[in-house]
């Protein structure tokens, strides 16, 4: 499939004439071709498109709707080798890596469409009349979620794939029945012009309105800040940065009718290391904790930043293992020079801190965007009082703090801000200690996990990930999981409309063959 640098407006291909180029991280190096940089004018073309598509789209049935998303992972498996290859020169990651990352992508689009096949997204409700109720008769009521409307969406530019063109964000919103206007990251803009060449053929094969999908390149805050705020956009789908998102957010509160930004942001997933668990098998968790943090470069938004522990011979011998680990490990490309250098940042800052102590650092790297795994630690009474040592280092860059006891690991925790996961090691030893503590972790994160590592994020129906400010921008929702759906749904009732007038979803001969709620009792699926 050809790479031209185009932008697809409701799947026409076009030029801009303002371009940007792609960087090689791995060597610096830019790359070809030159990409278009779509402007406003673009962005109300596309947004005209998919408020155009919407009606249409939005009604489509749910084979209809779910053969269409089938249809996009098709076609990005049909991109073959050049998708990888393309996405490891733009992204600096291994082949291996990627080939998951596809594989992940494709297996969203197609657990979506068992989703909307199934039809439980709808919350298809329906209380009868009781025109003999006494004191006063109930109407008939029946109640359907719909779609909200056009999508922006932002690639992520640790996830080329998963979280990108046709990533979670894209998939939850289509399979709502949402059309979707992408904001291609500018840091893989070939392997995202692929991309969506594979969803803009699919429209065309689904006999689907050009307007259901959209792809924009570009590189300016400009682009985004103008797509957020066109007034036919209804929701927006982000993963990125902390400043990023709440950019995002800012602009539409601004609106004339605001709008929500589902914005994942920021976090440094603590790790308690139950104080059995130490014992038992500290240098064990000592050599795991680094290949979790280092994997990767760190790059993904479950790294273990933070790890927890009472202070003692154990927690010596954790960080003892952990030190060596880390000074064996090896550099690794970083996604971006701008992710490096705000790596670097972030690392410098930990280093010279008057309360922080340098555990150790990995190998150096010769080439450029290297990262350069580090471990800091500290004390939980320096913690408490710099808000700043809790601050997210995006990159393989961790710091461990001593506490007193299990009481101030607890109070550490109930200091933090919102985060997407924790993590628990204990034995069974540990378990009344983590029932105490554990109430106190759910209210800061969106997934509590034990003996395991937070990297890694399974895409399953009860999977969450997500988690309170700022973790992400609304910790009731989550980004992975057919919950997703649920961001780009509103629900509506239809009280005493003729058979007629009702959406298929509630008619009483229930064409679509789903799963309903009948007067207060779940009917089984047809299907």
């Amino acid at each position: 499939m050809m790479i031209d640098g185009a932008m697809l407006i409701g799947g026409d291909a076009r030029q801009a004439p303002a371009r940007f180029t792609a960087v090689e991280p791995a060597t610096g190096n830019s790359l070809t071709p030159d990409f278009s940089s779509a402007d406003a004018a673009a962005v109300d073309e596309a947004c005209a498109l998919a408020e155009a598509a919407f009606p249409t789209y939005a009604a489509t049935d749910p084979e209809n709707r779910a053969a269409f998303l089938e249809a996009i992972a098709a076609n990005i498996m049909a991109i073959g080798d050049d998708l990888i290859v393309r996405a490891m020169a733009e992204s600096g990651l291994p082949r291996a890596r990627l080939e998951g990352e596809r594989g992940r992508t494709v297996g969203q689009l197609k657990m979506f469409a068992q989703v909307v096949r199934q039809g439980d997204w709808l919350d298809a409700t329906i209380d009868p009349a009781l025109p003999d109720r006494a004191p006063l008769p109930r109407p008939d009521l029946r109640r359907v979620n719909v779609a909200i409307g056009p999508v922006a969406v932002f690639g992520a530019s640790n996830f080329p794939l998963a979280f990108s063109v046709a990533g979670g964000d894209t998939a939850s919103a289509l399979a709502a029945g949402c059309p979707v206007v992408v904001k291609g990251h500018p840091a893989h803009p070939g392997t995202g012009e692929l991309v969506a060449r594979a969803i803009a053929e699919a429209v065309t094969a689904s006999g689907l309105p050009a307007g259901v999908f959209s792809y924009l390149p570009g590189e300016t805050n400009e682009l985004g800040g103008a797509l957020v705020a066109d007034a036919r956009i209804r929701a927006v789908g982000f993963t990125g940065s902390r400043a990023g998102g709440l950019a995002l957010v800012r602009i539409a509160a601004q609106r004339d009718e605001p709008i929500q930004v589902y914005a994942e942001m920021s976090s440094i997933n603590p790790v308690i290391l139950f104080p059995a668990a130490l014992a038992a098998r500290g240098e064990a968790l000592g050599s795991a904790f680094v290949q979790s943090l280092t994997m990767g470069a760190g790059q993904f938004c479950t790294n273990p930043g933070l790890v927890l522990a009472v202070d003692g011979p154990d927690l010596d011998a954790f960080i003892a293992t952990a030190a060596a680990a880390m000074t064996d490990s090896q550099p690794a490309t970083m996604l971006s020079p701008g992710i490096h250098a705000s790596f670097e940042k972030g690392v410098d800052a930990l280093a010279s801190h008057r309360a922080v102590r340098s555990v150790a650092r990995g190998v150096t790297g010769e080439g450029v965007n290297q990262a350069v795994g580090a471990i800091f630690e500290t004390d939980a009474a320096s913690f408490l009082a710099d808000r700043a040592l809790g601050h997210e280092v995006f990159g393989s860059s961790s710091v461990v703090v001593r506490c007193r006891d299990l009481a101030e690991v607890s109070t550490v925790i109930a200091s933090l801000e919102g985060q997407l996961t924790a993590t628990l090691h204990m034995d069974p030893a540990d378990e009344a200690d983590a029932a105490t503590m554990i109430p106190v972790i759910a209210r800061r994160v969106g997934r509590i996990l034990a003996n395991g590592w937070p990297t890694g994020v399974e895409v399953a129906p009860a999977m969450v990930h997500g988690g309170p400010f700022p973790a992400t921008s609304d910790g009731r929702t989550t980004s992975v999981g057919t919950a997703a759906i649920e961001r780009f749904l509103r629900p509506v009732c239809f009280q005493n409309l003729a058979t007629s007038l009702l959406p298929p979803a509630l008619d009483d001969a229930n064409p679509w063959a789903i799963a309903r709620r009948l007067d207060g009792k779940r009917e089984a699926s047809a299907r």
